[in-house]
């Protein structure tokens, strides 16, 4: 089944597209659904699909030659994998496997590339796509040189608030513990003194339930990228007022 001009206009980098292209793009894509385990691409194969997650959840992980996995990224829905493979035609980096049930939007690579190469619209959507997940990648890379885990944990939590002018929050987290452990470059055990480090500062869990009740201390300590980066700005900060303070040591 073909998604449509309305689903691939949900897409992010396809947005801002004409309908006439948006057809083209359509000719070569399909709606394809996948279940809890399945893995969608394998690292090291060369692409001949681009991949839109539109439902569900995706992550992907790297295997190094000691056969040992570290999870890179969870993605949601409007994002891609790996557009910098298929656009450079070169094998797979990661491998990719479903999170929770997923609906994707499958476009075929060595076509799509084509009209890549004859309209310069498409281009400048792609590479700007890119250049953002390079920055955030650069940003994990920054996170695990310069922050502790319970600061990694801090930014993350403050990224799922819905409204992050409020003082306090309720939420579940989006994945298993053990998910959001490899994704945030720690072990499992790292993390569970991680959320005990954060009690101090208002950060209680109940399974998957997490409430934030001092999201203005919590932010002062993990220092959230949108405090120094403005791509990420948020007006809440204003509204916050926030100011670095003096914690107790985190794991």
């Amino acid at each position: 089944m073909r998604p449509g001009i309305a689903a691939l206009q949900q897409i992010p980098v396809f947005a801002g597209l004409n309908d006439a292209l948006l057809e083209r793009i359509n000719a070569l894509s399909e709606v394809v659904t996948a279940a809890h385990g399945d893995r969608i691409c394998q690292q090291g194969a060369v692409p001949d699909i681009l991949y839109y997650l539109l439902e569900g959840q995706v992550a992907l992980s790297t295997t190094a030659p000691d056969g040992s996995t570290a999870v890179v990224e969870v993605l949601q829905p409007g994002q891609d994998f790996v557009l910098a493979s298929v656009m450079s035609l070169l094998p797979y980096l990661q491998s990719a496997h479903v999170v929770q049930r997923a609906r994707l939007v499958a476009i075929k690579a060595e076509p799509l590339r084509v009209i890549i190469e004859r309209e310069p619209e498409l281009t400048l959507a792609l590479l700007r796509s890119m250049s953002t997940d390079f920055r955030n990648l650069v940003r994990q890379i920054r996170d695990l040189k310069v922050r502790t885990t319970a600061q990694r944990l801090g930014a993350y939590l403050l990224a799922l608030v819905p409204d992050p002018t409020s003082p306090t929050a309720d939420f579940r987290l989006p994945f298993e513990k053990g998910l959001l452990a490899a994704r945030l470059g720690c072990r499992q055990e790292n993390l569970s003194r991680a959320f005990a480090a954060l009690r101090e500062l208002g950060v209680e869990t109940h399974g998957a339930r997490v409430t934030l009740r001092e999201i203005p201390r919590l932010t002062a300590y993990a220092m959230p990228d949108y405090l120094t980066d403005p791509d990420l700005a948020k007006s809440a900060m204003e509204a916050a007022g926030v100011e670095p303070l003096s914690v107790p040591a985190s794991a």
